[in-house]
């Protein structure tokens, strides 16, 4: 008897998910005294969490405290603290009781898509993307509906592609700095994006978990120009908090008690020892601001020096840690291409395809969050390899 296999479970991969699985393949399989693979596929930041969230944990652990549940949506202390953030930050007034610690910033997709949307409603996003935002999407019965874009809106959407779907779309999702392209949504276009969807009834879900990373202008958040807008944000990427698995969401009115709800019912809370590491973290400045000088000074060489390496056509890398580079005139199988420069070279880079599944076979995407050594070096490997 053949059984049922739900259509959620038929999400494809995640697939810098499997270049990890291959570099770090390729890494065991080294003699000691090789070159050590360099990890450019991956958006994790080498730092680790800051030394003052690491000392609270410590604390908090030694304390006998059972670190049981907390509440839904969190610590208050917590909740408090990202209240001021978004004050310090933006100047909005967003009381705690709007705030809501989640499991991750993919958790946060979850209970925001499940609150805000229906199964068969459309949600426009631009295309390059990060994959989890249609794969989440698509397993909860969603319709992605990609706006393909190009280096002349910096791989954002504008709100000249939303007035050509027809129907309106039920929803739309923005990155700024955006994965994998590491460019921004500039302070009017983010503005003109949200005005339009308050004026169409369509939901804003704006991603800023990478706010905080940027180089060129400070980010403005969605929530500045609409109390309708759903912002996801992370522990994961500013703050170099990966593995501890907590973000936040910024929530309207209107979805606060759906989305407590559905985290009460879908994840309980998230972990209390994340919860005491992420409130430390946010007391960690100077710490932080170093991780960012560091990342600048990595995106400055690779500019300079990826081009002379062949990858002539890069993305603006105005915040993020990454750079997405049009591989056409070399390859048009960016899978096999990052395939081979893991093997020849022992640069880990993950296939644009990952990011765009009709035009992603032009694309790879490097990160430079790793160390600055790594990250020079590389350059110089890439610098003899055709």
């Amino acid at each position: 008897m053949t059984l049922k296999v739900g259509k959620g479970a038929l999400a494809p991969p995640f697939m810098v998910m499997d270049v990890i699985a291959a570099a770090n393949q390729r890494q065991a399989s080294l003699p000691a005294s090789a070159p050590h693979v360099i990890r450019m596929e991956v958006g994790q930041p080498g730092t680790g969490a800051p030394a003052g969230a690491v000392a609270a944990v410590q604390s908090a652990l030694r304390s006998g405290h059972p670190l049981g549940y907390t509440e839904a949506f969190g610590l208050p202390s917590l909740r408090r603290k990202i209240s001021a953030h978004a004050k310090d930050w933006y100047g909005l007034d967003t009381g705690q009781e709007r705030i809501a610690v989640t499991v991750g910033a993919s958790g946060g997709f979850t209970l925001a898509f499940l609150a805000a949307f229906d199964p068969g409603d459309r949600i426009a996003l631009a295309a390059p993307f990060y994959p989890p935002y249609v794969n989440i999407l698509t397993a909860l019965g969603m319709t992605p509906v990609v706006l393909p874009t190009g280096i002349e809106t910096r791989f954002q959407p504008t709100v000249e592609m939303l007035e050509r779907l027809a129907p309106r779309p039920d929803g739309l999702i923005v990155a700024s700095p955006c994965n994998p392209a590491g460019t921004m949504l500039h302070r009017d276009e983010l503005q003109a994006l949200a005005a339009w969807c308050d004026g169409n009834g369509v939901r804003l879900i704006s991603d800023e978990i990478y706010h905080g990373l940027n180089y060129e202008q400070p980010p403005a958040s969605a929530a500045e120009f609409s109390s309708s807008v759903v912002v996801v944000n992370s522990f994961s990427k500013y703050f170099s908090m990966t593995g501890w698995r907590v973000g936040w969401l910024m929530l309207p009115e209107d979805l606060v008690r759906p989305v407590e709800c559905l985290a009460q019912n879908l994840f309980i809370s998230a972990p209390y020892i994340s919860q005491v590491a992420a409130e430390a973290a946010m007391d960690c400045h100077e710490e932080l601001q170093a991780n960012i000088a560091r990342y600048r000074r990595s995106r400055d060489h690779l500019l300079q020096t990826l081009p002379q390496a062949g990858f002539s056509r890069l993305s603006p890398a105005e915040g993020a840690f990454y750079v997405f580079a049009d591989i056409s005139d070399r390859s048009n199988d960016s899978v096999g291409f990052c395939a081979r420069m893991l093997t020849e070279t022992g640069v880990a880079a993950t296939p644009g395809l990952d990011f765009d599944r009709d035009r992603g076979q032009r694309f790879v995407r490097f990160s430079y969050c790793g160390s600055e050594a790594d990250m020079r070096e590389a350059a110089a490997r890439l610098a003899n390899w055709r």
